[in-house]
């Protein structure tokens, strides 16, 4: 995933009260967005995360911090965009609780200016969190398919991955395509003895 540029974005709106709902709607459509969903059921949101997949989503605090912090983690466990929160007065104890769940950032409600300067932020910084997830796993599946060879051929960390390397070249595949296909496959090839 990389950044792209925000003109339009796929918003998905949360609150467990309906009037903010109605507030918060207009104002996104207003910064040249389209409002998505509006969802207030913490049951319901991650299905409508999950089917929708937004760009981002807005969650506020209503009555209940615990109904927002629910709707968060329904939100961040779809793991389809990041969450901004939306306060209308400071409540550093909700922030928290937020950020441990997951939450890229939150504005005040009242200061509309500033949403779209934090949707921007928010996006490169989810891209880029994306981007380091990937090569993080990326990283751990070549380092697997390494060990896998340096078993199979009774040779070292290094002449595993020259291993690996050439084998890319020369069959013109992608380094982790071949480890993966490695480590998918370790399992079927027969058990080579140890020099």
């Amino acid at each position: 995933m990389s950044y792209r540029e925000t003109d339009h974005l796929r918003v998905l709106i949360a609150n467990e009260r309906k009037d903010r709902l109605a507030l918060v709607a207009p104002i996104v459509v207003g910064l040249g967005h389209e409002v998505i969903a509006r969802e207030i059921e913490v049951s319901e949101v991650g299905a409508v995360t999950a089917r929708e997949r937004p760009d981002v989503a807005l969650v506020g605090l209503g009555e209940s911090s615990q109904h927002a912090l629910e709707l968060i983690d329904r939100i961040v466990h779809e793991a389809a965009c990041p969450v901004i929160v939306l306060l209308h007065t400071r409540d550093p104890a909700f922030i928290k609780e937020a950020s441990k769940r997951g939450v890229f950032a939150h504005v005040n409600d009242a200061d509309v200016e500033d949403w779209q300067s934090s949707i921007d932020i928010v996006l490169r910084r989810f891209a880029e969190y994306h981007d380091l997830e990937g090569a993080f796993g990326r990283r751990a599946v070549i380092e697997r398919a390494k060990g896998v060879l340096m078993e199979r051929h009774a040779i070292d960390e290094t002449e595993a991955f020259s291993m690996l390397r050439e084998h890319s070249r020369t069959a013109n595949r992608k380094l982790i395509d071949l480890a993966t296909a490695i480590v998918d496959g370790h399992r079927l090839l027969p058990q080579q003895p140890r020099r």
